[in-house]
């Protein structure tokens, strides 16, 4: 028989509010964090607007030589790791039973930019000299460089992994986290995502395709996901971590259970680096094999936390793939997006919108998808316009699509279910 898998601590770095109370109260309040680009000037950029995090690494209780060493994307994901192990209350654990999952799309980014425009300027000399970049410069290079320091805080010595499928990174690495205790290769997994992306370069590859919104003058109203006038997405940066645990191992230390991991699966659309087939097949595939392994019927959904883009081709993608998938019942259930209050911060999005799918059922709130003033009439569902609504909520579901034709779902319910 397949071991459960239950949530016992979230911790969230995000725009608008860093710890998982402060999110939770953006999400559910209709406010959004999309303001002008501060990191860097954006003058003379298609897209000048981001969801950036109000974030000190020093007064987020990072040391001097770990903020040194620390990518801000790696810092996103060591605070927000914290807070989920701290809620958790796991110590001591058996090191060699506790893995990690985490999931990044461009990793080092913002390192690698800044310590290229260092050496660059100083022509091939820094080739030969060191002492021109940072001493922690091969960490931005590392992929894993976020799962290593993860695994060193919390002290996990079972198997660690690092995935990066694009824009689903942050719900794949949660759902491999919760294959590895499904398995019994660990009893607890530290699983998440974090990504720090608002940079030159970043924007400019979305800038280069036209998928990044160009409603400079009014930020806050930027990200529009199902309206008619959206017109790309918002460019954000944060994490999300949860502590995924072992039914069993959780129920025999009395811990509180906030959620369990009941489904997940991945799927390829093999079609296109950034196109969609617009009858979203692939994603309807997904959430089948989701719900199945959940053991629920579709009409067992409760509320759809979509990945709502905000493009064009994505929101009229998705309406179509619930459908499919959910049939009738999709006309029933509530659909939202966050993405219009937090932007969209690349692999780090999946693991933040998996963190809002626990807290509504903890809350019994469905999160509002705000800014949807004039709904696009080819995107025909209920999208929790504007205002959050109170729900009973028994099983939530979760889906991500990302460059590369990935597509992946999570199903989360109440871990009460017998």
């Amino acid at each position: 028989m397949t071991r459960r898998v239950v949530v016992t601590g979230v911790g969230v770095v995000a725009p608008g509010g860093n710890g998982t109370k402060e999110f939770w109260e953006l999400l559910t309040s209709g406010r959004t964090a999309t303001r002008r680009t501060s990191l860097f000037d954006p003058t003379g950029f298609r897209s000048r607007v981001a969801a950036e995090c109000d974030f000190d690494p020093a007064q987020a209780g990072l040391t001097p030589v770990e903020i040194a060493r620390m990518d801000r994307y790696v810092q996103f994901g060591a605070v927000a790791a914290d807070e989920a192990w701290a809620q958790a209350e796991l110590a001591p654990a058996d090191p060699w039973r506790v893995g990690v999952s985490m999931g990044s799309a461009v990793g080092g980014t913002t390192l690698l930019e800044r310590d290229y425009a260092v050496t660059s300027d100083r022509g091939a000399r820094w080739v030969v000299d060191a002492a021109l970049a940072s001493p922690f410069l091969h960490h931005a290079l590392s992929p894993a460089h976020l799962a290593a320091e993860v695994a060193d805080r919390v002290g996990a010595r079972g198997p660690v992994r690092t995935v990066s499928t694009g824009c689903t990174a942050g719900i794949d690495a949660v759902g491999h986290g919760a294959r590895l205790i499904e398995r019994d290769r660990a009893d607890v997994v530290v699983a998440g995502a974090a990504e720090s992306p608002v940079s030159p370069i970043a924007v400019s590859c979305f800038d280069a395709i036209r998928a990044t919104t160009a409603s400079n003058d009014d930020p806050e109203r930027a990200a529009r996901p199902f309206d008619r006038n959206r017109d790309g997405f918002v460019l954000g940066e944060g994490a999300a971590v949860l502590v995924l645990e072992e039914y069993e191992h959780a129920r025999r230390r009395g811990a509180v259970m906030l959620a369990e991991i009941a489904g997940y699966a991945s799927r390829s659309n093999a079609f296109h680096m950034t196109g969609l087939r617009p009858d979203g097949v692939e994603m309807a595939e997904a959430v089948r094999r989701a719900l199945e392994q959940a053991r629920l019927d579709p009409t067992g959904v409760d509320y759809v936390n979509a990945h709502g883009s905000g493009t064009r081709q994505n929101d009229r993608h998705e309406t179509a793939a619930f459908k499919l998938a959910l049939g009738q019942h999709a006309y029933a259930t509530p659909v939202s997006s966050i993405k219009a209050a937090v932007g969209h911060s690349l692999g780090a999005i999946g693991s933040i919108e998996v963190a809002a799918c626990a807290q509504a059922l903890v809350h019994g709130v469905v999160p509002p998808t705000v800014n949807l003033e004039t709904p696009d009439p080819e995107c025909d569902l209920d999208y929790v316009p504007h205002t959050a609504r109170e729900r009973e909520l028994r099983a939530v579901l979760s889906v991500g699509s990302g460059f590369g034709g990935f597509q992946s779902a999570v199903v989360l319910t109440r871990p009460e279910r017998s």
